[in-house]
Order: C-alpha cells, then structure tokens, then sequence
C-alpha cells in the first residue's frame, strides 16, 4: 500500500495539531489541553482496522506507537498511558496515545465524550507540539 489517495478524515484534521510526520503515521496532537493525547494515523488511504494494514505495516505501527508514547513521558507527567483504536465515529484508521494523570478531569473514565475540549492558547499550540516532535526526533 502506498499513501496514493490519503486524505485525513475532516474530523481529525479539525481536532488535531500537527506534530511530526514518521514513516508510516502523521503524528498529531488533539486539540484538548485538558489532556496530552496524540493521533497516530497510518498515511493509507482506506483504512478502517489494523487488520487492513499488512504485517509489516503492523509492527511498524506498534513500533510508532510505542515512540509517541515514550514521547508523551519524556515531555508531560504521566500516571497511566491510554492506547486506542475504536473508530466508532471516525472510521479512518487512528490510533490515540493519551497520557493521563490520576485527578484529571475525566479521571478514572476515558477521555471520550468527558466534556467540551478547552483549545490550546497560541503558546500551547506551538510549545507542545515542538517538544513532541523533538522527543520522537531521538
């Protein structure tokens, strides 16, 4: 497969902030400073499961997924890392990173649905997704 004819889905693009570009995965950083939630989404067109991925493919996604994580932990305090992949309302293929603190806002429930995003302010939007991408640069 090649990225001939990606497109990212609308939804994403419109919650998310770029952060870097891997060999399979647009990194991206949702838009929520309540939370240090990354999107990996594999540069496919017509993904939908991992299981659409080829073998390959699959283990270098788990291999991205495992340097946002470490990312997220070099760069915010984490207690737990959240992973996942439901693709309930977005069907494209994505997978979340989510690094969570015990107290935060929809802590001990998942991040979904937890209330309306709070934006990063013109120095988070920047800020952040710098030291993201220089963490996943190591």
């Amino acid at each position: 497969m090649s990225s001939v004819g990606f497109q990212l889905d609308p939804r994403l693009a419109a919650d998310t902030l770029p952060v870097v570009r891997l060999d399979l995965c647009d990194v991206l950083l949702m838009n929520d400073s309540r939370f240090a939630w990354l999107v990996l989404v594999p540069q496919r067109a017509g993904l939908v499961e991992i299981a659409d991925l080829t073998p390959s493919e699959r283990t270098l996604l788990w291999h991205e997924v495992d340097r946002a994580g470490a990312a997220l932990r070099a760069v915010v305090p984490c207690d737990k890392l959240n992973l996942g992949a439901l693709g309930n309302i977005v069907r494209q293929l994505h997978v979340h990173v989510v690094a969570r603190r015990e107290g935060d806002v929809a802590w001990p429930g998942p991040v979904w649905g937890s209330g309306p995003a709070e934006p990063y302010g013109e120095r988070g939007r920047e800020a952040l997704p710098d030291r993201l991408r220089e963490a996943l640069s190591r």
